[in-house]
């Protein structure tokens, strides 16, 4: 096995909820994980408010999508 060192600022270790300083590379690269899976997450909340699908029923959305998919087939 082999060992690597990272540097990491405070404000970074603590925005990515890190409790311990040795960690395996795949405690590591879960955490990074969670942290870019939120991150597309509130971007895609955001995207949806801007564009007010936020407030689209689930029968609106599935027209949408449908439409959609016509579109492309009758393409």
């Amino acid at each position: 096995m082999r060992t690597i060192s990272i540097s990491i600022s405070d404000i970074e270790y603590n925005q990515f909820g890190i409790s311990k300083d040795n960690l395996s590379f795949t405690e590591l690269v879960s955490i990074v994980n969670k942290r870019v899976t939120q991150q597309a997450l509130d971007r895609c909340v955001k995207l949806a408010e801007k564009y007010k699908l936020s407030k689209m029923t689930m029968d609106e959305i599935s027209d949408e999508v449908k439409a959609v998919r016509n579109a492309k087939v009758n393409h």
